[in-house]
C-alpha cells in the first residue's frame, strides 16, 4: 500500500521538534517511502543542517498537512479538493549556501497552500445537507468500523524498525524484572532477612553449594615436612552470633582455604571476591585439638628423640584460637590444659620414653615456661622473674636464670602449664578484652647425663594485629607493637634460612628468635606453623593478613636447594640508621647487623621509617638494661658506703679520734659517690634523650601505618 504523505511535498516548510525540546521550522527536501519518513533541512548559525523525521512526528506538530480522513460520499457531498489546488512556495536550488531572509520564510498560515483553498474546505461540511432519514444506519456503522481498522493498520505500519526494537527491549526488561522479583521473594522466604548482610550470606551459600567438599579425616596420610604450614578455622563465638556476623571462611578440602571477601562496585552493587589459599593442611571449625595435634606437632615428637630440635608455634590475630589450640579447651574462663598441644606433646614424650629403643638411653625430661614481652624475658615458673639473654663464646644463647623443672609424668606438665598461664601478660585491645600481648614459650627438654639430647619448643605467639600499633600515642603500646612486628619478621626470615639452607640465620634481630636460635640451626631441625583464623566478616582483613603471612612462609620453603643471591639493600633505611649511629654514638653489633638484614630482605613490606623506628626501639631496650644494671650497682655500692660511713661516725664518738683520718676517709667516700652518681646521671640523661628520639621516629611513620603481618 502506498504511503500517504498527506499534503507534504518537497519544498514546503514544516515545524519540527529538536532533541533538546526546541520547535522551529525546516524545509522538506525528500520523501522516504521505505521507512515512512521525510528528510528536512534548516540553517543554523550559517550552517545547513538536516535530519530524518518520522511522519507521525510531522503530523503531530503540523496537523494541517496531515492526510484527510476518508468520509462517506453522498450524492450531495462535493469531492475533496485535489492536490493540484495546493500551492507550494519554492526555494532556490542553492539552499545549502544562502540563508533565506526573515521576510522570505512563509508564515504558518500560508506555508501549505493558498488561502483560497482553505475556506472551501471549511465550508464543505457546512454546505453538505444531512443524510436522508430513510437511509438505513447499518452501512454507516460498518463503514466507520472499516475506517478505524484502516487507521490502526496505518499507524502500526508507520512504526519504524528502531521503535519496534525499543519496544521489544522494554518487554524483555519487564519480564526480567518480574523474574528477579520472584527470585528475591523466593530467597527471602528461605533466609532470615533480619540478618544485616543477608544478601552476602545468600551469595556465600550459593557459592558453597557448587563446591565438592573433601575435608581432612583421620584416615589421611601424615606427610613428612621439614617446615609444615597449616591453617585452623575456629567456629563463630557467642559475641559474633549475637551480632549475627557472617562466616566468610570455607574449607572445601584438606589443604585449601577460601575467603569470601565482600566488595562493592562503583554503582554500590555488592559482590564477593573469593580468594583461595593452599597449605599443607587445613582444619575446619569442627576439628578437635587432638586432630590438629595428630597432623602438626605429633610428627615432631620423634625428632627430639633423634637428637633434633622441633618448634611448633600458633600464629594469628587475638581471639582466633591460638591459646585454645596450644593451651587447651576453655569452658568460660577456666581452661582444660589436658586437651592442648602442650599436654598432648608431653603425653607422647612419656609414651616414647617407654619404648625399648629409647628406654635404654636413660633420658630425663625437663620443662621450662617463659614469656617474651616488649623485648624482655620473664620466667613464668619463678614468679615472673626477669631474665637476661646472653650469647657465650661458642655463640650459644643462654637464658640466664631460667628454671628447668624436672617432670616425670603428664600431670606434672599440666601443673606447670597452669602456673604459667596464670602469670601471662594480658591487656585490652579492640579484638579481645583479655588478649595476650606476649609470646609464651613452653619447652620440653630431653637430657642425657646432664647434656641436652633434644628440645621441643611450643610457642603461643602474641596477637599479630598488635604489630600495627607502632604509631600509637602511648609509648608502651608503641614498644609492644614494634617488638611484636619485628619478632614476626625475624621469625619469617629464620624459617626462610632454615628452609633454604642459608649460611646465616638472622636470629639476633629479636628476642624471640634469639632464644629459639638452636631450633633454626642444624640439619635435624623441624618447624610447624599453625595459623589460626577467625571466620567472622568483621575479622576479614586480619584473617587475610594471617593467611598472607602463612602463605609467604610456605612459599619461602618451595625451593630448599636454591642458591641464595644477594638482595639489593634498602639504601634509604640503612643511611638513616647510620645517621642515628652518629647521633647516639653507638657502635655496630650483631643485633644491628641482623636488623639491617631484615631491612634489606623486606623492603617491599616495611618502610625505611619503620625500620628506623625498630632500630630506635632496640637501642632503647639496650640502654634501659644498661641503666638498670648501673642503678643496681650504685645501690649495692651505696650499702657499702653506708657501712663505711657508720664506721666513721662510730670513730668520732671516741674522745681522742684522729680528725685527719676521719676527714680524709669521708672525702674519699664522697668523691666515689660523686663520680659514680654523675656517671649514672649522664647515662640517665642519654636514656631520656633516646626516649625523645624514639618518639620522633614514631611520628615519622604516623602518616602511613605499618601493615600488620
Amino acid at each position: 500500500m502506498a504511503v500517504n504523505f498527506g499534503k507534504i511535498v518537497v519544498g514546503i516548510y514544516v515545524e519540527i521538534k529538536r532533541s533538546d525540546g526546541r520547535i522551529h521550522q525546516a524545509m522538506v527536501t525528500s520523501l522516504n517511502e521505505d521507512n515512512e519518513s521525510v528528510t528536512v533541512e534548516w540553517i543554523e548559525n550559517g550552517d545547513t543542517k538536516g535530519k530524518e523525521i518520522d511522519l507521525e512526528c510531522i503530523f503531530s506538530l503540523n496537523p494541517d498537512v496531515g492526510p484527510e480522513e476518508e468520509i462517506s460520499l453522498s450524492p450531495v457531498t462535493p469531492p475533496p479538493p485535489t492536490p493540484s489546488s495546493v500551492k507550494v512556495n519554492k526555494i532556490p536550488k542553492n539552499r545549502r549556501t544562502i540563508a533565506p531572509g526573515r521576510s522570505e520564510i512563509p508564515s504558518r498560515d500560508n506555508r501549505v497552500g493558498s488561502t483560497r483553498g482553505r475556506p472551501a474546505q471549511q465550508q464543505q461540511p457546512e454546505s453538505a445537507p444531512p443524510p436522508p432519514v430513510q437511509q438505513p444506519s447499518q452501512p454507516t456503522q460498518s463503514q466507520t468500523q472499516s475506517q478505524l481498522t484502516q487507521q490502526q493498520q496505518n499507524a502500526a505500519r508507520r512504526k519504524s524498525n528502531c521503535v519496534k526494537e525499543v519496544e521489544k527491549l522494554q518487554e524483555k526488561r519487564e519480564r526480567r524484572r518480574i523474574q528477579q522479583q520472584e527470585l528475591r521473594e523466593k530467597r527471602a522466604q528461605e533466609i532470615d532477612t533480619t540478618i544485616p548482610n543477608y544478601e552476602i550470606l545468600q551469595m556465600i551459600r550459593d557459592f558453597r553449594a557448587s563446591l565438592d567438599y573433601r575435608p581432612l579425616t583421620t584416615t589421611d596420610l601424615i606427610e613428612e615436612h621439614r617446615i609444615c604450614v597449616c591453617v585452623r578455622k575456629r567456629p563463630l563465638n557467642k559475641k559474633e552470633l549475637t551480632v549475627k556476623d557472617l562466616d566468610v571462611i570455607t574449607i572445601p578440602s584438606k589443604d585449601v582455604v577460601m575467603v569470601h571477601e565482600p566488595k562493592q562496585k562503583v554503582d554500590l552493587t555488592r559482590y564477593l571476591e573469593n580468594q583461595t589459599f593452599r597449605f599443607d593442611y587445613a582444619f575446619d571449625d569442627s576439628t578437635t585439638n587432638e586432630m590438629v595435634y595428630r597432623f602438626t606437632a605429633r610428627p615432631l615428637v620423634e625428632t627430639i628423640f633423634d637428637r633434633g630440635m622441633a618448634t611448633c608455634f600458633a600464629y594469628g590475630q587475638t581471639g582466633s584460637g591460638k591459646t585454645h589450640t596450644m593451651g587447651g579447651d576453655f569452658s568460660g574462663k577456666n581452661q582444660d590444659c589436658s586437651k592442648g598441644i602442650y599436654a598432648l606433646a608431653a603425653r607422647d614424650v612419656f609414651l616414647m620414653l617407654k619404648k625399648p629403643n629409647y628406654k635404654k638411653l636413660d633420658l630425663q625430661v625437663y620443662a621450662t615456661f617463659f614469656e617474651i614481652y616488649s623485648g624482655k624475658v620473664f620466667d613464668l615458673l619463678n614468679r615472673k622473674a626477669k631474665l637476661r639473654v646472653l650469647e657465650d663464646g661458642k655463640q650459644q644463647v643462654q637464658v640466664v636464670g631460667l628454671q628447668e623443672r624436672e617432670v616425670r609424668c603428664t600431670e606434672d606438665v599440666l601443673k606447670l602449664i597452669e602456673i604459667g598461664n596464670s602469670c601471662r601478660t594480658s591487656g585490652q585491645t579492640s579484638a579481645n578484652a583479655h588478649s595476650s600481648r606476649s609470646h609464651a614459650v613452653f619447652q620440653i627438654i630431653l637430657r642425657r647425663k646432664g647434656k641436652m639430647h633434644g628440645k621441643f619448643s611450643l610457642i603461643d605467639l602474641a596477637g599479630n594485629e598488635r604489630g600495627a600499633d607502632t604509631s600509637s600515642a602511648d609509648r608502651q603500646t608503641r614498644l609492644e607493637g614494634a617488638e611484636i612486628n619485628k619478632s614476626l619478621l625475624a621469625l619469617k626470615e629464620c624459617i626462610r634460612a632454615l628452609g633454604r639452607n642459608k649460611p646465616h640465620t638472622p636470629f639476633r634481630a629479636s628476642k624471640l628468635t634469639q632464644v629459639l636460635r638452636d631450633s633454626f640451626i642444624g640439619e635435624n631441625s623441624r618447624t610447624c606453623m599453625i595459623a589460626t583464623i577467625s571466620p567472622g566478616m568483621a575479622s576479614c582483613e586480619n584473617t587475610l593478613n594471617t593467611l598472607r603471612y602463612a602463605n609467604r612462609v610456605k612459599e619461602l620453603t618451595v625451593d630448599p636447594n636454591a642458591v641464595t643471591e644477594g638482595v639489593r639493600p634498602n639504601v634509604n633505611a640503612i643511611n638513616q640508621l647510620d645517621i642515628m649511629d652518629e647521633e647516639w654514638d653507638l657502635g655496630n653489633s650483631p643485633q644491628r647487623d641482623d636488623l639491617k638484614l631484615l631491612c634489606e630482605q623486606n623492603e617491599e613490606e616495611v618502610s625505611p621509617q619503620l625500620f628506623t623506628f625498630h632500630e630506635a626501639v632496640s637501642q632503647l631496650v639496650e640502654m634501659e638494661e644498661q641503666v638498670l644494671e648501673d642503678h643496681r650497682a650504685v645501690f649495692q655500692e651505696s650499702i657499702r658506703w653506708l657501712e663505711d660511713e657508720k664506721v666513721l661516725l662510730e670513730m668520732t664518738e671516741e674522745v681522742d679520734y684522729d680528725v685527719d683520718s676521719y676527714s680524709s676517709q669521708l672525702e674519699q667516700i664522697l668523691d666515689q659517690k660523686i663520680e659514680i652518681l654523675i656517671e649514672l646521671r649522664d647515662k640517665v640523661r642519654s636514656f631520656r634523650s633516646a626516649l625523645q628520639e624514639e618518639e620522633q621516629a614514631s611520628k615519622q611513620i604516623n602518616p602511613k601505618r605499618p601493615r600488620a603481618l
